[in-house]
């Protein structure tokens, strides 16, 4: 499994916003380059892609938390 860690500080947040849907789900198939949640710092919204194609095996952190510099946000299953 390859971890998609956190390249800032800042809030985590799983959809675009507070109504919308989470980019993606566990289970979830996923391409390169494809959003995977926001993080929010200083006021900017800071998409994180994958850095693989496979799929979505956990997602480590909650909706609307905070997170540090290298903390582990997901684990995806490479193809």
């Amino acid at each position: 499994m390859i971890p998609i860690k956190s390249p800032i500080v800042g809030t985590f947040y799983r959809s675009p916003s507070p109504d919308s849907s989470p980019f993606v789900n566990v289970g979830d198939s996923v391409k390169k380059g494809q959003v995977l949640c926001v993080i929010e710092a200083m006021k900017l919204m800071n998409e994180i892609e994958s850095e693989t194609e496979g799929t979505v095996a956990r997602i480590l952190v909650e909706n609307s938390t905070a997170v540090e510099y290298g903390e582990i946000l997901f684990y995806i299953e490479a193809i």
